[in-house]
């Protein structure tokens, strides 16, 4: 069963712990109440909201993610565990000493993973994978053709169907959808890589000073295309220009709920998740060659 994320955007709320349930109270009422180990994130997308730290603490025990959104509904903050395996050290290590072959090898399954799924998602949307699916059969190790960058340029104008639009993180359109459901998608790959002893920032092709959470966006390439999907429908329902109001966010929440397959296996987003992180970390120790990734 898929864990909860559990958001939070009605003015006022006051979030404490008790018996290891979160408690949420409004005007000294009780309005809601979750355990926590059936929550895998706490969205705060209010800002006056009042969080006690016996339940920051709890949650981060239990490697629950905490996201705080700003004005726009746009997830800003994230709090995830700093010591969650055994083996932390020398797995970061191993990430850290990580030789350019198997870098580079890592990134080629991860860009044909991510092409193979981009052809198949704009074959069900419009009947028509638009060549992508032969342009995964062209990625060479490290992908120095930057096929990934190929494959974007005929995905996103077909999937929307407008030459004009283009990926912009600062758009008004629906990439204010997209943004949202990448941050979902990049705290639970982050909390999954933190789970199982790799650090989040010390990626095998991002590269960025300013960057925390390099590895995540890394891991997370093959699951974007699901987001994709998720918006795809949102936008037939609801236009591109709508407010992201309270749906519209449940919907993209939602996405934690979809099951992927796994080397013949049906598993939760989830659950497909922390497999990818467990096998790269197994990857980087030496232990194995292929990544375990979602099939489309």
């Amino acid at each position: 069963m898929p864990k909860r994320i559990v958001e939070v955007s009605t003015e006022g709320c006051y979030l404490k712990l008790r018996h290891r349930q979160l408690i949420i109270e409004r005007e000294g009422k009780e309005v809601g109440t979750v355990p926590i180990e059936d929550m895998s994130a706490l969205v705060i997308d209010h800002p006056q909201t009042l969080i006690t730290q016996a339940v920051l603490s709890e949650l981060v025990q239990a490697n629950v993610m905490v996201i705080s959104s700003d004005e726009k509904h746009q997830p800003v903050g994230l709090f995830l565990p700093l010591d969650s395996h055994t083996t932390q050290t020398e797995r970061i290590a191993a990430q850290i000493d990580l030789g350019a072959p198997t870098r580079k090898g890592l990134w080629k399954q991860i860009v044909k993973r991510k092409v193979r799924a981009q052809a198949r998602v704009l074959h069900d949307v419009t009947g028509s994978d638009a060549g992508i699916a032969q342009l995964e059969k062209k990625v060479r190790s490290g992908d120095p053709d930057n096929i990934e960058a190929q494959a974007a340029r005929r995905y996103w104008s077909r999937l929307f169907d407008s030459e004009c639009f283009k990926r912009d993180r600062f758009a008004e359109d629906q990439n204010r959808y997209l943004n949202y459901g990448y941050a979902v998608l990049r705290a639970l790959v982050s909390r999954s890589l933190c789970a199982t002893g790799l650090h989040p920032s010390i990626g095998i092709h991002h590269k960025n000073r300013y960057n925390s959470y390099c590895l995540a966006d890394d891991l997370m390439e093959p699951y974007r295309p699901l987001v994709d999907l998720n918006v795809w429908q949102i936008v037939e329902d609801h236009g591109h220009d709508n407010e992201m109001d309270r749906e519209i966010r449940r919907r993209l929440i939602e996405i934690i709920k979809r099951e992927v397959v796994m080397e013949g296996e049906r598993l939760t987003l989830q659950g497909a998740i922390q497999k990818s992180a467990q096998s790269l970390a197994r990857v980087m120790q030496g232990y194995e060659k292929l990544l375990s990734l979602p099939e489309y």
